[in-house]
């Protein structure tokens, strides 16, 4: 073989490697994706948010009057019986301290007091001899009358002065009694310290009873102190009576209704609890969410219907997560959610087809936030990509990632 006859092999041999090397280069090659088989099964279409228990019914004990408060004892647990537990005690409270104006003044009240309750005794004592003497002048006219020594008229004189002085130590009898009231308050205006825990270790104290069988669930104030008439003290109810309330925006609160299931999870047990849409609040409340946005919020009240064992735990204004179901179907045709995407005004999918994708056009029912009903357009066990990103285009082919 000649130079040139070696030359021309050799070079054939290197078009040969860079031929096959480009054509395997640039031969189509399947995309991996994730495929998914259209399937059927249960679908529930919930909305919530989180909620929290509440005793059905919760009864604020308050204080009937004003006084002084006694430390409540009650701690929150304790069982309580309607209308024999007390539950708290006030007593009268104690007078303020006098500035040195108003001591004084209190002074020379309790003199002025004084002195006008010896005035009336004085008066009571003139009235008591005023009478005694008209009695004796009326048992001389008497003797003398049946004499005939005086007349008839000056009988009923003497009876006359004798009534007036009866009526006369009346009137001074009251007023003594309207003086001595005056001294004690005046004597009370001065009252030390001292005086003032004696009378009130005398005084009896208003007992506050629960007004219905159960536990207490807050001890609203449980120093002793001051309070007035309405002050709530103590908060009591049955925690075997629990509720859900949960805040829901306007426009998902109009989509519940009364008598709609709803699913309770994580409320700290391993299992979901079962409720029930008992009220939607007619009227609805403004609440600033966590970014600062004003919402409307509704509430919506459901009753536990899973048996009292299930969640005996659960107390009083625990945090519970609630999905209130407005719609569900046992044998839905779905897909994920990630497969749908936009074509204008329609939903599509890509269908793999003999490992090329073919999109597809949908018919989109209802949907979660991870499933999405097909109506229409596709059939049970279509494999669609589950994530169709950009590089997806019709008629590309394809091969599932686990195949791959």
């Amino acid at each position: 073989m000649t130079a040139h006859q070696k030359r021309f092999v050799l070079w054939g041999i290197i078009a040969v490697f860079i031929g096959g090397g480009l054509a395997i280069a640039f031969m189509p090659r399947s995309l991996p994706v994730d495929l998914v088989a259209a399937s059927r099964g249960p679908m529930l279409l919930t909305i919530g948010d989180e909620g929290s228990t509440q005793v059905l019914d919760v009864f604020v004990v308050s204080a009937p009057t004003t006084g002084l408060l006694r430390r409540i004892e009650t701690e929150p647990g304790d069982a309580v019986v309607a209308g024999k537990t007390i539950v708290a005690e006030v007593e009268p409270i104690e007078s303020e301290l006098l500035d040195p104006r108003s001591r004084a003044e209190a002074e020379a009240q309790l003199s002025a007091a004084t002195s006008a309750e010896s005035l009336a005794r004085a008066e009571l004592q003139k009235s008591e001899a005023e009478l005694e003497f008209a009695n004796s002048e009326l048992e001389r006219a008497r003797e003398l009358a049946k004499n005939g020594t005086i007349s008839e008229r000056d009988l009923e004189a003497s009876e006359r002065a004798y009534k007036t002085a009866r009526a006369a130590l009346g009137v001074a009898q009251a007023a003594m009694q309207v003086r001595q009231y005056e001294l004690e308050r005046a004597q009370a205006m001065l009252m030390t310290p001292e005086q003032m825990q004696t009378r009130r270790a005398l005084c009896e104290c208003v007992s506050i009873t629960s007004p219905v069988d159960g536990q207490v669930l807050r001890v609203l104030r449980e120093s002793e102190g001051f309070v007035a008439a309405g002050e709530g003290l103590v908060e009591i109810g049955d925690p075997e009576r629990l509720e859900i309330v949960v805040d829901l925006l306007s426009v998902d609160a109009i989509r519940v209704r009364k008598g709609d299931r709803a699913l309770i999870t994580n409320w700290g047990g391993g299992h979901q609890l079962e409720a029930r849409v008992r009220r939607v609040d007619p009227f609805g409340f403004t609440k600033v969410s966590a970014l600062g946005i004003e919402e409307q919020r509704v509430n919506v009240l459901l009753d536990i219907v899973s048996p009292g064992e299930a969640w005996k735990n659960l107390g009083h204004g625990y945090q519970v997560d609630v999905r209130i179901v407005i719609w569900e179907g046992d044998n839905v045709l779905k897909v994920p959610l990630t497969a749908l995407f936009r074509d204008g005004e329609d939903w599509a999918v890509f269908v793999s087809d003999d490992g090329r994708v073919v999109q597809r056009l949908v018919e989109l029912g209802h949907r979660t936030d991870k499933e999405g009903q097909i109506v229409g357009g596709l059939e049970e066990g279509d494999l669609v990509v589950a994530y169709p990103g950009e590089a997806i285009e019709e008629g590309d082919r394809v091969i599932g990632r686990e195949s791959g």
